[in-house]
C-alpha cells in the first residue's frame, strides 16, 4: 500500500499540473503569430478586400436575384462596381498627383507675380473701421500671395505628401489593387461559408452577445466605406468642376488632392479656399464669387451627405468616425480608413453596454 502512494501522487501531479495548458497556449500563440508574419505582405490586400466584400455584399445578393441566381455573373458585375467606387478613384487620384509632382514647383513662381488690388476708396472712408481696414489691406499688399494662402488654410501639398507616405510607390500600389481584386473575387464567391465561419467563431469566443458586435462591425464598415468614399467622390467632382469652370490651373491635380483631403477628413476647403484666393487675384471678383459658392456647396455636402450615409448604417458618434479614419490611416494605410472606425465603434458599444449592465445590476440591488 505504501509503495503505491508515490505513484498515485505522481500521476495526479502530471494530470493536474498547470504547465501543460500554459505550454499549449504558448504554442498556439506562436502558431498564430507565425501565420500572421507569413501573411504580412498580404494583410493590406486582405483587409481591403474584406472591407469591400462586406460593403458590396447586399449589392451582390440583389444582382444575383436579378441574374436568375447566377453567382458568377453577380460576382463579375460586383467587381466592376467595386472598381468604379473604390479602386478607380484612389488610383486616379494618386496617379494624377504622382504624374504632376513637378506642378507644385511651378505654381509658386507663377503666383508670386500676382498683386493684390488697391482697396476701394469707399471702403477706406467708412467711419470707425475705414482706417483700420486700410492699414490691414496695406499689410496684405506687402505680403506675397503664397504667404496669404498659407495663413488662410494649410497647404494642399502637405495633404498630398501625408497620404502618399502611406500609399507607397505607384507600382506597389498597383500590385496591391490587383491582389485585392483577386482576393475580393474569392471572398464574394465563398461568402456564405465565410459568414457562417465568422458567426461560429464569434459565438465560440463571445457567446450570443458576440453576434451583435459582429453585426455592429459589419454595419460600421459598410457605413464608413459608403459614407466616406462616396462623399469624397461627390465633393471632388463638384469642386473640380468649379475649378475647371473658373479657370484654375492644374485643376486635375487639385481635384485629386481634394479627393485625398476629403478621405483624410480635412475637408475640401483646404484646396478650394486657396483656389478662391488665386482666382480673385487672377480673374477678379466675379469668378472668385462663383468658386466661393462652389466651395460652400462642397462644405455643405461634406457636413450633410457623409453623416447621413454613415448614420444610415450605424448610429455612432461622428467624432469616433473621424478619429478612426485618421488613426486607422496612420496605423494601417488606406485600409485603415475603414478598419479604424470599425474598431472604435465596437469598443465604444462594448463599453456602453458594460456600463448599462452595471447600472442595471446596481438598480436591482437597490
Amino acid at each position: 500500500m505504501k509503495s503505491q502512494c508515490p505513484a498515485t501522487t505522481t500521476g495526479k501531479d502530471k494530470s493536474g499540473s498547470p504547465t501543460r495548458p500554459v505550454l499549449v497556449a504558448l504554442l498556439a500563440n506562436m502558431l498564430v503569430v507565425s501565420a500572421v508574419w507569413i501573411l504580412r505582405p498580404f494583410i493590406p490586400a486582405l483587409i481591403w478586400a474584406g472591407t469591400i466584400a462586406v460593403t458590396m455584399w447586399p449589392l451582390l445578393l440583389q444582382l444575383q436575384a436579378r441574374l436568375r441566381g447566377s453567382r458568377k455573373f453577380a460576382v463579375f458585375t460586383t467587381l466592376f462596381a467595386a472598381i468604379a467606387m473604390f479602386v478607380l478613384p484612389f488610383w486616379l487620384a494618386i496617379s494624377t498627383v504622382v504624374k504632376h509632382m513637378d506642378a507644385f514647383s511651378e505654381i509658386v513662381p507663377y503666383i508670386t507675380n500676382i498683386k493684390l488690388p488697391d482697396l476701394p476708396d469707399k471702403v477706406q472712408r467708412l467711419p470707425l473701421v475705414g482706417e483700420y481696414l486700410r492699414k490691414w489691406w496695406h499689410h496684405l499688399q506687402s505680403m506675397k500671395p503664397m504667404e496669404i494662402v498659407q495663413q488662410a488654410v494649410p497647404r494642399p501639398d502637405q495633404i498630398m505628401h501625408y497620404l502618399m507616405s502611406y500609399a507607397g510607390s505607384i507600382g506597389m500600389l498597383a500590385v496591391q489593387f490587383i491582389l485585392t481584386l483577386i482576393i475580393l473575387a474569392a471572398f464574394l464567391t465563398k461568402a456564405e461559408y465565410l459568414i457562417s465561419t465568422s458567426r461560429k467563431f464569434i459565438v465560440t469566443l463571445a457567446g450570443d452577445d458576440g453576434l451583435g458586435m459582429l453585426e455592429l462591425g459589419v454595419r460600421t464598415i459598410r457605413g464608413v466605406a459608403i459614407g466616406v468614399t462616396l462623399t469624397a467622390i461627390v465633393e471632388s467632382v463638384v469642386g473640380g468642376a468649379g475649378m475647371y469652370a473658373t479657370g484654375v490651373p492644374w485643376a486635375s491635380v487639385l481635384t485629386a488632392i481634394t479627393f485625398m483631403a476629403c478621405l483624410l477628413q480635412a475637408g475640401p476647403g483646404v484646396v478650394l479656399f486657396p483656389a478662391v484666393i488665386w482666382v480673385y487675384f487672377a480673374s477678379g471678383v466675379g469668378k472668385a464669387a462663383i468658386l466661393l459658392g462652389v466651395t460652400f456647396l462642397t462644405i455643405m455636402i461634406d457636413n450633410m451627405l457623409r453623416p447621413y450615409l454613415i448614420r444610415k448604417q450605424a448610429d455612432i458618434p461622428l467624432v469616433l468616425i473621424m478619429m478612426g479614419v485618421i488613426g486607422g490611416l496612420a496605423a494601417l494605410g488606406l485600409a485603415g480608413i475603414f478598419i479604424g472606425p470599425m474598431l472604435l465603434s465596437v469598443t465604444y458599444t462594448l463599453i456602453k453596454q458594460w456600463m448599462a449592465s452595471e447600472d442595471t445590476v446596481e438598480n436591482a440591488k437597490s
